[in-house]
């Protein structure tokens, strides 16, 4: 059995600020091995229900969090970037199920450190006009290569993110928030063993689905008017406003076409997360 696990570090155990998931952080080296021993838990519930083939995708910030030393040794990494898929490069049909480890909410949502892929920079996005953050474009592009997307960790926020695109999918909350840098933490041991024991059942659990390819509308506004009018030099990409565009396609290429306009918009405007 294939498992796929994306991990992202917001939403892991014990991390409530920037300080503890950007490199320049004073508390991030602590924060990475947070990350991967939240990771560590889901691999090990996978293992038990039965995966013989876990490969773990490194995709928050740089993509060189997780401590590959330190990584369970049933696990294979993929680490830095750039990466045509990011946060889900390497997944693919083949794939059994997929476990989202240290997610969290989207822009707008008062949850630990929420934002949409790029801090400030990224107002809003809309998948078919439903507000959309990195877990519904996630469970989205899975769902379309046929790969059910099975456990998410982050904070309750997230968990609650996660319920309203697929409420199938188990739930871990590693956290309450209070405030975007604030929250009340469940308590270390007992939060990893949530993650292996929500792991292994939803692995053991898991069902089938068919790959499909509906079209869909991605709208993305930005804080930067100069993104937008850059955009539009991509084909495809059409204007909805002056800080607007959206385009139309299939997922995954849909968000790998995403990809890029991040990329674009990371050239233009150099702009720190969490600002």
């Amino acid at each position: 059995m294939r498992i796929y696990i994306s991990a992202d570090m917001e939403g892991v155990t014990g991390l409530v600020d920037a300080a503890d998931v950007q490199p320049s952080g004073r508390d991030y080296e602590r924060g990475r091995v947070m990350m991967t021993e939240d990771v560590n838990a889901a691999v090990r519930g996978a293992l038990t229900s039965g995966a013989t083939d876990i490969l773990v995708n490194d995709a928050h910030g740089p993509m060189r969090n997780l401590l590959s030393e330190t990584l369970h040794p049933a696990a294979r990494l993929m680490r830095g970037k750039p990466k045509t898929m990011g946060m889900l490069e390497g997944l693919d049909a083949t794939y059994d199920a997929m476990l989202c480890v240290g997610f969290h909410s989207r822009a707008g949502v008062l949850g630990v450190m929420s934002h949409s892929f790029m801090g400030h920079e990224i107002e809003d996005i809309r998948l078919d006009e439903r507000p959309v953050g990195e877990i519904g474009l996630a469970h989205a592009t899975a769902a379309s290569l046929g790969v059910p997307v099975v456990m998410l960790t982050g904070d309750d926020t997230a968990v609650a993110e996660m319920a309203a695109w697929d409420p199938a999918v188990a739930g871990v909350a590693v956290k309450h928030a209070h405030d975007r840098f604030a929250a009340e933490l469940r308590p270390v041991a007992e939060a990893r063993e949530a993650i292996e024991s929500a792991a292994a059942a939803a692995v053991a659990a898991h069902g089938t689905a068919a790959p499909h390819s509906r079209t869909a509308t991605l709208a993305v506004r930005w804080q930067s008017a100069s993104v937008a009018s850059v955009l539009l030099g991509i084909p495809g990409v059409t204007s909805v406003d002056s800080r607007t565009v959206r385009a139309t396609g299939t997922m995954p290429d849909l968000y790998r076409q995403f990809g890029v306009w991040m990329r674009v918009a990371a050239s233009l405007t150099g702009q720190a997360p969490y600002c």
